[in-house]
């Protein structure tokens, strides 16, 4: 098995409507591009892995616990494990990338889409 990949190989798992995430899975950590389509919403939700993140391209409205923010390309998070969260991506929808640890588990219930093209790079 190679270490290495292409996001245009990965088959995006279908998160929530509208919103898709590559995903690259260590034995500690995961990484995830995530694609949101305009508008799309990532309700109101919380997990026991810690969250990092930035935003690559478009704009993301961000509430972490009681703080909501607009944000932009260049802007960072940082979410507790634990800790309530929502987002929501602006008109021209966003490109995110979000590291977990330790590794999102629960994404394993979701089947790959078909590869396809990234909204990015």
């Amino acid at each position: 098995m190679s270490r290495f990949d292409d996001l245009r190989d990965i088959g995006p798992l279908p998160i929530w409507e509208g919103i898709a995430a590559r995903n690259v899975a260590g034995e500690q950590m995961n990484v995830a591009i995530v694609e949101l389509d305009p508008g799309a919403v990532a309700a109101e939700h919380s997990h026991p892995n810690e969250q990092l993140g930035f935003v690559i391209s478009g704009s993301i409205r961000f509430r972490i616990g009681d703080e909501t923010r607009e944000l932009g390309p260049g802007a960072t998070y940082a979410i507790p494990g634990g800790v309530v969260h929502e987002a929501t991506a602006g008109p021209e929808g966003c490109v995110v990338m979000d590291a977990f640890a330790p590794p999102r588990t629960d994404w394993e219930r979701f089947t790959p889409q078909e590869p396809r093209p990234p909204h990015w790079p």
